[in-house]
């Protein structure tokens, strides 16, 4: 882990007297961001390049002092180092969602740990970026959460299907009247389908087009966010699957929908 942070510190230029509080003055348009690393080298770096990009910046370096900070601070986002000692990244994750916390999270892990990436998608984080990494990808992946958080402001008021309902202006997720909890990833995976019913995207289409990156995530990754919506959806859940295709959101019973292998056809994969 040493090593790691060596290199890391050798890509930026160091900065006289790091400061571990929050800028006073972060950017409105940017807000705050809560860096979760217990590595030194790796968390000044972080900081620098999201300040350096307009974010204001808080730097912890254990578990228990993020979920704190998460309460008092109540950042825009969080980048979040799965392997801290004592409680871990996937367990800070897990309390934050268990006491209703969704605020966007993006995991930084090690390169082999496609366990910890799945679970912590599972438990509602938001993207994750592999050690190592460059600090302008992972300044661009969280420009990408923090986007697809606030929405598109020219969308329509409102997306439904049967008993689902979606409010685009308040984010309010609602099946048969009653709240679901929905990550920013996920609200805009389900939205980015249901705006074009019967439309075929593959994997590759949806990282590009809901992640903001190709396929180097590979399509695992939408994969485990498709269960993630189906499984708090349930029945009401739009998606489906087109086999060796990728995932399309039903149309409505009286637009007469083509089968679904009639839409890969039409819809299917870009040159």
């Amino acid at each position: 882990m040493r090593a790691a942070g060596a290199h890391y510190a050798a890509i930026v230029s160091t900065e006289p007297g790091p400061d571990r509080r929050a800028d006073p003055d972060p950017d409105p348009g940017r807000g705050l961001v809560l860096v979760v690393e217990d590595e030194p080298a790796i968390a000044d770096v972080l900081r620098i390049n999201l300040r350096a990009a307009g974010y204001g910046v808080e730097v912890v370096a254990d578990g228990a002092s993020a979920l704190d900070a998460a309460r008092d601070l109540r950042p825009s986002a969080i980048v979040l180092d799965i392997g801290l000692p004592v409680l871990d990244g996937i367990e800070v994750c897990r309390r934050l969602r268990g006491r209703g916390d969704w605020t966007p999270v993006l995991f930084v892990t090690a390169r082999d740990d496609e366990v910890d990436r799945i679970v912590g998608l599972e438990l509602g984080a938001d993207d994750y970026i592999t050690k190592p990494f460059s600090p302008r990808e992972l300044v661009a992946r969280l420009g990408g959460v923090l986007r697809r958080t606030r929405g598109d402001s020219q969308a329509p008021a409102v997306l439904s299907a049967g008993d689902l309902s979606i409010d685009l202006t308040s984010h309010e997720v609602r099946v048969a009247g009653r709240e679901i909890a929905l990550t920013a990833t996920e609200f805009d995976l389900v939205t980015h389908l249901m705006r074009r019913p019967g439309v075929v995207f593959t994997r590759e289409q949806l990282l590009s087009d809901v992640w903001g990156y190709a396929a180097t995530a590979g399509g695992r990754t939408v994969d485990v966010h498709v269960a993630q919506v189906r499984a708090k959806l349930g029945g009401a859940s739009p998606i489906r699957t087109v086999r060796s295709v990728g995932y399309a959101a039903a149309r409505a019973p009286h637009e007469g929908a083509a089968p679904a292998a009639d839409e890969a056809r039409e819809h299917g994969p870009r040159p």
